[in-house]
């Protein structure tokens, strides 16, 4: 406030025979015009109605000024529609523009990849060439390239070269809207123009003041003087905390009667943030900087349904465009349980599997795919752009998406901005393919913004960035983002013409930028209350220091440390018991030795996992790790033993060849692309020389191979033990012999069988062999120098009856109500995926 106890702005606006609003009208008094015959330039759109609203209170009677950006003057001075090769500023037309110039100009090659270059250029230039009259831009466009160039004389630099040149005669031989004002028509209806100068001069308010010579007036917006409102800074240790403290110091003020707060965008991530927060209380902010349509809700729906229609999509995108349709919701599910089950990461892949499946349960899924495919099949081939516009529209339409997005504001938006909307006319394009054309769609949708309505009440928070504080009145201000990245003193300049470019070309210079920011600043800090956030940390820990505009208020003591706006509560402490649940009533007919294992590390786990059957979908689109190499390797080695029983041979080469078909086979039945399969082929030599001879050891001592991966069950009481074994050898003796094959270190696996009872899967396999007398090993298939190892537990038998004896009275106490516990001890509690169930990590806080 004002030693008046009025607000800065309000000063600016209505202090007696100096403010805007008085100069204005002695101005127009003194030189005899009527009120309805002058135009006041604003430097934004948000001030138009401010300034109507200051004259309406302190103004003269009667007419008032025509208060307009040059651009709302220009679209109420006549209506403009681009045509030709018209800079349109509308990137779904400029794009296709662009990449017709680049054709032009003999670039037709890299069209695609260089448009947005090309846009991003004209558009720096457009302000500047429509400041010029149109008759005058020819000279504009020599001068312009003259400056430019000058940059570019090496000829490594020969495309850059060429596409400013592109840039500069596409803008210079342009129509725009504003075009109208520099006509005598305009300027025979408008007696005086007042320009209000914000922080930045613009080139075709320049152009406009200059035409009008002694009938234009300049009038300075920005006060220069005045004392600072009471600023205080606040420290935060990340980003989050940023956005908490923020939100709270806009309730803060809220609740003390400081409405309406402006929150000043420095940081769209954090401005997101703090809205959220913001909304969750019930206040919802009022964004007039927009957010760009590409992270709309919409946009993703639309984007998912160009990535599901490539032809190498991975299930994963496929799922996510299905999902996002109610009326499939029953069959998605189902078809995710089936990816997810069969682990099928490629789409068509899968697609292939049911279509030759003869089992009468995947004929619903067999007619799903189909469908799936035949909307797919819509955008699969490349064609011109304009084909490109109805197909998408047949594709939305098709999936049961074309009335939602309609319906939605955003989503009205993003159809509007790619001309899908039905009243738009089409856009005449070179042919694309579905990547060419996905790019297309991307860039028109990062370049466009969606700003919500305001609902028709006054906002009580205002989101804006900082330049659009000149003028208004703000009951308080919050700033975060205040740090050496999202606020500096001199902001970088837009494109990457040099300071001799800048300055020929007039285009802002940093040292005008740097002007602007630091007035804009002032300007901020003369609010009644102005609090600024800035944080020691970004979220990945990297140190952050504050701003250098910060730091200067901060040596010249001009802050203060403002208080912790968020209010402390005292949270009752309520210990979290560990978990008891009973499985009287869940049990269990068939029990797996992974059941069983679960069972002994920890019973609560047991109840989770099994008896509930809760289970983590596993990630379709994950990278391939050591797992699924164990997974790829025990395929191999079936496929290699089962060859090897029908043709057998002792033949180095023979079994060699064998390994290699395996191999093959099993790469296949996974699915795996060469690239996936590279860390499996880095290893596989010395894995697969490493089992051969141990394989050729393990034969001379008289074993001899039986079967693969057999599945067998046991019946034992109540219950059924059931279990995949790896493999089946028989000794010279008769016995069988079990093997389980690991792919862990070797110490590991010695680990296993250094205490027979507790090694619960070689016991547990020996109980599903018919035989009483039974052998059983571990073989550590290693790529090291040790090779591949034989680890035999010799107490096998003893240790079978004591887990069967175990097992038996373990599901008794189970089905008589004893408690399952959750144990939380070892290592099995690191990755167990019941650990968010049992709570552990908050009840051994408690303990």
């Amino acid at each position: 406030m004002t030693s008046s106890g009025i607000h800065p702005s309000l000063t600016l606006w209505r202090a007696p025979g100096t403010g805007v609003v008085a100069r204005i009208a002695e101005v127009l008094g003194a030189r005899g015009v009527h009120a309805a015959r002058a135009v006041v330039l604003v430097p934004y759109a948000q001030l138009m109605n401010v300034a109507r609203e200051m004259w309406a209170l302190d103004g003269q009677a009667g007419f008032v000024p025509r208060f307009e950006t040059t651009r709302n003057w220009a679209r109420s001075a006549g209506g403009f529609l681009p045509t030709g090769y018209d800079l349109a500023f509308d990137m779904a037309r400029d794009l296709v523009m662009a990449q017709s110039l680049l054709s032009q100009a003999g670039l037709g090659a890299e069209r695609l990849a260089l448009a947005g270059r090309v846009v991003e250029l004209a558009l720096q230039l457009a302000p500047l060439a429509a400041a010029e009259l149109p008759k005058e831009r020819d000279a504009w466009a020599r001068r312009a390239t003259r400056a430019a160039e000058a940059g570019y004389e090496s000829q490594w630099l020969d495309t850059e070269r060429a596409l400013v040149r592109i840039a500069i005669v596409w803008t210079a031989t342009s129509s725009y809207a504003t075009d109208v004002l520099l006509t005598e028509a305009v300027r025979s209806q408008v007696d005086a123009l007042v320009v209000l100068d914000g922080f930045q001069a613009d080139p075709l308010t320049r152009k406009l003041a200059a035409l009008w010579g002694e009938h234009a007036l300049h009038l300075p917006l920005v006060a220069t003087q005045g004392p600072p409102g009471t600023a205080a800074i606040h420290e935060a240790a990340d980003p989050e905390d940023e956005a908490d403290q923020a939100a709270a110091c806009v309730l803060r003020h809220l609740a003390e009667g400081r409405a309406p707060v402006a929150l000043v965008a420095t940081d769209r991530a954090l401005t997101r943030r703090i809205s959220a927060q913001l909304a969750a209380q019930g206040v919802a902010p009022h964004d007039e900087t927009g957010w760009k349509l590409s992270t709309t809700r919409a946009a993703a729906t639309l984007m998912s349904a160009l990535r599901a229609c490539a032809h190498d999509a991975s299930s994963d995108q496929v799922l996510d465009w299905l999902k996002g349709s109610d009326a499939e919701a029953v069959a998605v599910q189902f078809l995710e349980a089936r990816l997810r089950r069969d682990g099928q990461r490629d789409w068509l892949t899968f697609c292939a599997h049911v279509a030759r499946s003869e089992r009468p349960q995947d004929a619903a899924l067999q007619s799903f795919c189909e469908a799936v495919e035949g909307r797919r099949a819509l955008l699969m081939k490349a064609r011109p752009l304009e084909e490109w516009l109805p197909a998408l529209r047949k594709l939305l339409q098709a999936d049961g998406r074309w009335d939602a997005l309609s319906a939605d504001l955003a989503g009205a938006n993003v159809l509007s901005a790619l001309w899908l909307d039905d009243d738009a006319a089409e856009i005449a394009g070179g042919r694309h393919t579905l990547a060419e054309f996905s790019a297309w769609v991307r860039d028109v949708l990062e370049a466009a913004s969606f700003v919500p309505p305001t609902g028709g009440q006054a906002p009580r928070v205002v989101v804006l960035p900082l330049h659009q504080l000149l003028g208004r009145v703000f009951g308080s201000v919050v700033i975060p983002g205040c740090d050496d990245r999202r606020l500096p003193a001199s902001p970088e300049p837009p494109g990457n013409w040099s300071t001799a470019q800048r300055a020929e070309l007039g285009l802002p210079s940093r040292l005008s930028l740097e002007t602007a920011q630091r007035a804009a600043w002032a300007t901020a800090l003369r609010n009644p209350f102005c609090e600024l956030l800035w944080r020691r940390a970004d979220a990945t820990g990297e140190p952050v220091r504050p701003s250098p505009l910060v730091q200067a208020l901060q040596l010249d003591g001009a802050l203060a440390v403002g208080t912790d706006p968020r209010v402390a509560r005292e949270v009752p402490l309520r210990p979290t018991q560990r978990p008891l649940p009973s499985g009287a009533l869940l049990p269990l007919q068939s029990v797996s030795a992974t059941v069983y294992e679960d069972l002994r590390r920890c019973p609560y786990r047991f109840f989770a996992l099994r008896q509930l059957a809760l289970r983590s979908a596993d990630e379709l689109d994950a990278e391939v790790d050591k797992r699924d190499f164990g997974n790829w390797l025990h395929a191999v080695l079936g496929h290699f033993h089962e060859a090897l029983q029908a043709a057998p041979s002792g033949d180095p080469e023979a079994r060699f060849d064998l390994m290699a078909d395996a191999a093959r086979a099993a790469t296949r039945a996974f699915g795996l692309s060469q690239a996936e399969f590279l860390p499996f082929a880095a290893a596989w030599p010395a894995v697969r020389d490493g089992y051969l001879a141990w394989l050729a050891g393990h034969e001379a001592d008289g074993m001899a191979f039986e079967e693969a991966e057999p599945w067998k069950e046991q019946a034992l009481g109540a219950l059924r033990l059931v279990g995949r074994l790896d493999r089946i050898d028989r000794t010279p003796e008769g016995q069988a012999f079990v093997i389980d094959y690991k792919t862990e270190s070797a110490a590991t696996t010695r680990e296993r069988i250094k205490e027979p009872t507790e090694d619960t899967q070689l016991a547990f396999y020996a109980a599903l062999v018919a035989d009483d007398t039974v052998r059983a090993a571990y073989v550590n298939v290693g790529e090291k120098s040790s090779g591949t190892q034989t680890f035999e537990q010799t107490e096998v038998v003893d240790a079978r009856d004591a887990l069967v004896a175990g097992l038996i009275d373990d599901f008794t106490r189970i089905a008589e109500g004893a408690a399952l516990p959750a144990l939380g001890e070892g290592m099995v509690c690191e990755h167990c995926a019941a650990r968010g169930l049992c709570r552990k990590d908050f009840w051994e806080m408690s303990a």
